[in-house]
């Protein structure tokens, strides 16, 4: 699949991931985790950016946010990379950058996929193995979904709300999805959209998209078109 522009709506959810230049760590420590998170925190006010997930691991972040503005997520990006390399040098002694170029983001739409999304981001330190289950993860937004802490950097997502009546029903109902895990081919669709830029969508979903962007949603078939062989065609 091509790698398209970004595509990003105001009022959609996106799926955002951002990494060190050749996979260097962004953090060194808890002192820097909690400052980036901090910042995010800021910046994600500034930007009328509402956060619904989140996961920071040594060498790059994930985030599944909502903007209120069509250039808000990009805003939200470039001052968080800005402020965050100023004091990652200051403090570490180093200049210069810290990013592997541009941010990474698709747009994400459905409440199947956008818990499959959280879920995935949320299950990140487990598949990777830093951690046995999600909620025991600090820098996530686990936790909060799980009821252990409530985290000022989320506001939840309303394919969460759905999951139950009462904080207790959605945490127990959430707590499930993820001891559920994802379907390998559910992991690798949503990793493929993320670094492609395609939307992830389903079907019910994509012509609305479609209408909204002024362009397809799903990738192209690779290759010349098939000639036409049907009586009437302009071969022959």
């Amino acid at each position: 699949m091509a790698r398209l522009p970004r595509l990003m709506l105001a009022g959609e959810t996106h799926h955002v991931i951002h990494r060190g230049n050749n996979r260097q760590p962004i953090v060194q420590d808890d002192e820097d985790r909690q400052r980036l998170l901090d910042l995010l925190r800021e910046c994600a006010q500034q930007h009328q950016v509402a956060l619904h997930g989140y996961v920071l691991m040594e060498n790059h972040f994930h985030l599944l946010a909502t903007p209120a503005g069509d250039e808000g997520l990009s805003s939200l990006m470039q001052a968080l990379g800005r402020r965050y390399v100023a004091a990652f040098n200051l403090r570490h002694g180093r200049s210069g950058t810290l990013w592997e170029g541009r941010f990474r983001a698709n747009l994400v739409a459905g409440s199947d996929w956008v818990l499959a999304c959280l879920r995935y981001i949320e299950l990140n330190p487990v598949r990777i193995g830093h951690s046995n289950e999600a909620g025991s993860w600090r820098w996530s937004s686990a936790q909060h979904h799980l009821g252990r802490r409530r985290d000022p950097l989320i506001t939840e997502h309303p394919a969460f709300w759905a999951l139950g009546n009462t904080p207790f029903e959605r945490e127990h109902v959430y707590r499930g999805l993820l001891e559920q895990g994802l379907r390998v081919d559910e992991a690798s669709r949503i990793t493929q959209c993320v670094l492609r830029g395609w939307p992830l969508a389903d079907e019910a979903q994509q012509p609305r998209l479609e209408a909204a962007l002024g362009s397809p949603v799903t990738p192209r078939p690779r290759g010349r078109p098939r000639k036409s062989t049907q009586p009437g065609s302009a071969e022959g």
